[in-house]
């Protein structure tokens, strides 16, 4: 664990002192080795925690998101380096030290065995995004999308708080073992509803539920793409991984508790599948997508059947690179033209026939076509849901479908069409950018040799 938090730390001091002209080629090859060196926890090992220290311990729920967190690192870098190219020096420094700030928080949230930890570490990573965002967004509009993003999540996050105060009041331990082996404390009664509803909330607004998504489309369209990136790819699946422990850890959830999330996630997963189908702008297309994804994961931890969380798990980790890689194609068609309005980038094909390969690749990984891992999880969700109750396949069905069709939308409108009078000539498409969207689409097309690695399923 510390063989990589603290390289991660020594990131900073690489940022701050590598020379001008050194200082992309130095962080991205510092971070490439951190994310080659976290490959380790990936494999299996026969206790079901690997415990580094005390307060940290990584099992098969965490690994991958782990992993999948220090893999990021350097592709956000990657990504940035254009739009901060005429900035003055002191500012990349800045921007890469926030970037570099939110590794290790990360990395405690996913693998902290301890809540008040976990609490910590999962609201402190909200305060380098919110830089991120207010101070290196493109539009103004970014200061309202930082507020909103601020008020959601803390005021869903403080309930979490209140509650996770009064579990240690009541067993005297927030140790996530110790918490798996007292007897459920949450019972039926009022004040167990309501704890279990806090603790649940905090996790849905982050993850996000439809109903409490509002800050999500409007953070994504006006943050940078490293910032698009770290939301997409690692933010939301802090709500999911919650979610996922939370509902192993306080016993067997209530009807009560049940019902509306589920009905939320999966029409949830619908209503946004619809809503994309009549976005114009890019980013904010593929930000509605990632609420409708993540409504699958939401269902399926909800039912915590084993089907389901592993599922759950491919899902997030397959979504998040996915995700990641799309909001980069946007963001080369953006830095090349200036918009993220579709009918003003429509064509592009001919000018950047190989930038159409890596558009064609991330649309249908995003419609979970084989041989994706996007595939294997949707279809496990939606057999762990069908098992549950054989009505949720008309709403798993019909947003699958328009989740194709959104997304070849998405695709025709990007790439095919009669090319804007305005554009007449472009930038060409450069190695660092297919270097970019090759590691994303590695994992994605490897994972599906060996899905176990990420099924959360101890192999």
């Amino acid at each position: 664990m510390l063989k990589i938090i603290l390289p991660t730390i020594m990131l900073l001091p690489t940022t701050l002192l590598s020379p001008q002209k050194f200082l992309w080629v130095n962080t991205t090859t510092h971070s490439i080795l951190i994310a080659t060196l976290s490959l380790q926890w990936l494999l299996p090992s026969y206790y079901p925690h690997k415990n580094p220290t005390q307060w940290t311990g990584i099992d098969q729920i965490s690994s991958p998101l782990l992993v999948l967190c220090c893999w990021l690192l350097p592709l956000m870098i990657l990504a940035s380096q254009n739009h901060l190219q005429h900035e003055p020096p002191t500012r990349k420094r800045i921007f890469i030290s926030t970037l570099i700030t939110i590794q290790p928080f990360l990395i405690l949230a996913f693998s902290a065995t301890e809540l008040t930890l976990f609490y910590i570490s999962f609201e402190a990573t909200l305060i380098p995004t919110l830089i991120l965002i207010t101070r290196w967004g493109n539009q103004p509009e970014r200061l309202s999308a930082g507020i909103y993003l601020l008020f959601y999540t803390l005021i869903s996050s403080l309930p979490l708080l209140i509650v996770i105060l009064h579990l240690h009041a009541q067993i005297g331990t927030l140790h996530l073992t110790m918490l798996g082996l007292t007897p459920p404390t949450l019972n039926n009664s009022w004040t167990g509803l309501l704890s279990s509803l806090a603790l649940l909330t905090a996790f849905m607004v982050k993850a996000p539920l439809y109903g409490l998504h509002l800050w999500l489309p409007k953070a994504h369209v006006e943050a940078p793409i490293a910032g698009s990136m770290l939301l997409a790819a690692l933010l939301l699946k802090l709500g999911g991984y919650g979610i996922m422990r939370i509902t192993l850890l306080t016993g067997p959830i209530s009807d009560h508790l049940h019902y509306p999330f589920l009905t939320l996630a999966l029409w949830g997963a619908l209503m946004t599948s619809s809503i994309c189908l009549r976005q114009t702008d890019l980013k904010s297309l593929i930000a509605y997508s990632s609420v409708s994804h993540m409504g699958l994961v939401i269902a399926a931890s909800m039912i915590q059947t084993h089907w389901a969380f592993s599922g759950a798990m491919i899902l997030m980790i397959s979504h998040g690179l996915t995700s990641s890689m799309l909001f980069c194609l946007a963001n080369t068609n953006y830095e090349r033209t200036h918009t993220r309005i579709l009918l003003l980038t429509r064509g592009l094909q001919p000018l950047l026939p190989l930038m159409a390969t890596w558009w064609l690749l991330a649309n249908l990984s995003n419609m979970a076509l084989p041989p994706t891992t996007n595939l294997m999880a949707e279809l496990t969700i939606m057999i762990a849901l069908f098992n549950w109750s054989s009505l949720t396949i008309l709403l798993t069905g019909a947003a699958t479908l328009l989740t194709a069709t959104y997304t070849l939308f998405m695709l025709l409108t990007t790439q095919r069409g009669t090319l804007p009078t305005y554009i007449t000539s472009l930038q060409n498409s450069n190695t660092r950018e297919h270097l970019l969207m090759t590691l994303h689409i590695i994992p994605i097309l490897l994972l599906i040799l060996k899905p176990s690695l990420i099924s959360g399923i101890l192999s």
